[in-house]
């Protein structure tokens, strides 16, 4: 069964072509290392909660846009070479990311339902 990486990052909104184009230069380098699938998806009807919410999560700021994206690969397995290849490419280690990484939330999960 395949294997998701998901993110949630806070952009600010005025860096959106720019985040395009880093996560269009990702996604190649992603696919490259065995990714079959990335999804970026830019915030466009997303609440605030009462309790909690994804602005909350990654401490959005005004001005700021939520991201919320994931990454399909074929295994976990996969995934963890695919993922150490990237973190060692300068390629993607030389990136101006658009975005406060220390905000960036992330995790890996195992399916449990595709419907």
């Amino acid at each position: 069964m395949s294997y998701i990486d998901g993110f949630v990052i806070p952009v600010r909104a005025e860096n959106k072509e720019a985040y395009r184009k880093v996560a269009t230069a990702g996604a190649a380098l992603f696919k490259e290392y065995g990714a079959l699938r990335v999804m970026e998806n830019w915030g466009d009807d997303v609440p605030d909660g009462k309790v909690t919410d994804f602005k909350g999560a990654v401490k959005a700021e005004p001005g700021e846009v939520i991201v919320f994206s994931w990454i399909e690969w074929p295994s976990k397995e996969v995934r963890d070479a695919g993922q150490a290849k990237m973190m060692s490419d300068p390629r993607m280690t030389s990136m101006d990311m658009p975005f406060d990484g220390q905000r960036l939330i992330y995790g890996g999960f195992a399916p449990l339902l595709d419907a």
